[in-house]
């Protein structure tokens, strides 16, 4: 049962890989179930043992690209159980994240694909970014004597790496690692002071 289970997942990963390709490639439009039969090598039957349409396809891949971006940032997270240590390694994973392009070579070939990937993926990653600083929010919140708003800093987070998939500045990135823990820090000791009246 487990060879068989692995053999599954196995088809299943060159399945989306093979997606992967063609959309980065061509965009999602492109995406015709011969070809990804063709360069995952595998055979239509095979394909819809798993997948029962185009559009089931790429809800997969979606899901799949959701999960791998989540696994790798909870796994950057856990390199010290120091909170700024953490923190750093998480703004550091997201960083890296905008660095590989990957995102942004989607946007380019796969505009509509895209952009309705990261609106499917936005609230999730927030809650997901929440449980990932966990500690982090925990420690500052001993240290500075309040209650972070742990669902606007991490919102804010999101938004930042989104706007710049979307309209990059142009930084380094040195540069865009400082402005998302200023933001953070900037988000986080504001409460400490009064907000003026408007």
């Amino acid at each position: 049962m487990g060879r068989r289970n692995r053999r599954s997942e196995e088809t299943i990963a060159a399945i989306l890989a093979a997606t992967e390709d063609i959309i980065l490639r061509s965009g999602s439009e492109r995406v015709s179930i011969l070809e990804v039969c063709e360069r995952a090598e595998v055979s239509r039957g095979t394909f819809y043992r798993y997948f029962s349409s185009q559009g089931d396809l790429l809800d997969a891949f979606s899901r799949h690209k959701r999960d791998r971006f989540h696994a790798a940032m909870l796994c950057a997270a856990q390199v010290s159980d120091d909170p700024d240590v953490r923190f750093r390694a998480v703004v550091d994973y997201l960083e890296a994240y905008l660095e590989s392009g990957q995102a942004r070579r989607l946007l380019k070939v796969a505009p509509e694909y895209a952009l309705g990937f990261f609106l499917r993926i936005f609230h999730d990653s927030v809650l997901r970014l929440q449980d990932v600083l966990c500690v982090v929010f925990d420690a500052w919140d001993l240290r500075l004597g309040i209650r972070i708003d742990r669902e606007l800093v991490c919102e804010m987070m999101i938004r930042y790496v989104l706007s710049e998939l979307l309209a990059p500045q142009g930084a380094s990135p040195r540069e865009r690692s400082a402005r998302i823990e200023n933001l953070v820090l900037g988000l986080v000791t504001r409460r400490l002071s009064p907000v003026p009246d408007l």
